[in-house]
């Protein structure tokens, strides 16, 4: 499509291949896993964990209920050329505000088990209130050069995006010109965000692990344990999926890796983390069980 075209106003969705019954599959597993990462974050419990929560609601809310409306409707989604460029900026924005935030709980998690006496010193509330700023305004500055520089391309190769979303790997793969070099900066600065927010995480867990094994009892190393096992977990499925999708020279990557590494970004790892950071929440359990008696109640009429 548009081969004889310079330019593209607007781009098509391919969404996800298959019948119409492995469809309403999707949309039926998807809309769960969505719901579930709603009400799961609607509870946190401090301070850091409810921007967290917020960040992890906007970020699928952004890409998740096009997907879902995919899913529901026949053929290719249109999409503007605006509307891509502000979906890919919101999505790319928050995921870097995400990832420096957990750098920070990092050390929080760290401060907590190394410097218990002086953890209320340290981070104070108005030192967490800059750490959260500095998150969210950096991580939306960052982000205007990438998305700047992936639409100042010239699309004229296609305008169909074999894609859910508005991925960046499969626009440049729609443009005529030689993106080797943007590609390469693209990738650099991806690094750049995902290492630097990992080696304040590395360091920290380094630390805190040194200081529980010179716990003497056994109590003591399970509970100090207990207070940062929920973040790591967190943070080894999230730098992991990542690296994955973004630490790689080669944008262009085949579709089917793309939408295997997205979802687990953008539907997976929101529905597992409820689980992970507010299982023992009572607000989150007793909603959780709500809505599974709605469900049952639904099925049974």
């Amino acid at each position: 499509m548009l081969e004889n075209y310079s330019s593209v106003t607007e781009f098509y969705l391919l969404g996800f291949p298959g019948s119409k019954e492995l469809h309403n599959i999707l949309f039926a597993t998807f809309f769960f896993f969505y719901s579930v990462t709603l009400i799961g974050n609607m509870s946190p419990m401090y301070f850091f964990l409810g921007h967290l929560s917020v960040l992890e609601i906007l970020t699928t809310s952004v890409a998740v209920p096009l997907m879902l409306w995919g899913l529901l409707l026949p053929g290719m989604q249109a999409v503007s050329l605006s509307a891509c460029c502000v979906q890919l900026y919101l999505y790319l924005s928050l995921g870097t505000s995400e990832l420096l935030l957990i750098g920070a709980m990092a050390v929080d998690r760290y401060v907590a088990v190394c410097n218990p006496l002086r953890y209320t010193i340290i981070m104070n509330s108005h030192t967490c209130l800059w750490v959260v700023i500095v998150s969210w305004v950096f991580g939306f500055l960052f982000e205007i050069w990438p998305v700047y520089a992936t639409f100042h391309l010239h699309f004229c190769k296609s305008n169909v995006l074999d894609h859910f979303y508005c991925d960046r790997g499969q626009l440049l793969k729609l443009s005529c010109d030689n993106s080797l070099f943007t590609e390469f900066i693209l990738f650099l600065m991806a690094v750049f965000i995902i290492v630097g927010s990992m080696i304040p995480t590395i360091v920290s867990y380094t630390c805190i692990v040194s200081t529980i094994l010179k716990i003497p009892s056994g109590s003591g190393r399970r509970k100090a344990f207990s207070t940062c096992a929920s973040h790591f977990t967190f943070v080894v499925i999230g730098y992991g999926s990542c690296l994955f999708l973004y630490v790689k020279p080669k944008q262009t990557q085949a579709a089917e890796y793309n939408r295997v590494a997205s979802l687990m970004v953008l539907v997976v790892n929101p529905f597992l983390n409820p689980f992970i950071f507010t299982l023992r929440n009572d607000k989150f359990i007793e909603a959780f069980r709500n809505v599974m008696k709605r469900c049952y109640q639904l099925l049974k009429d």
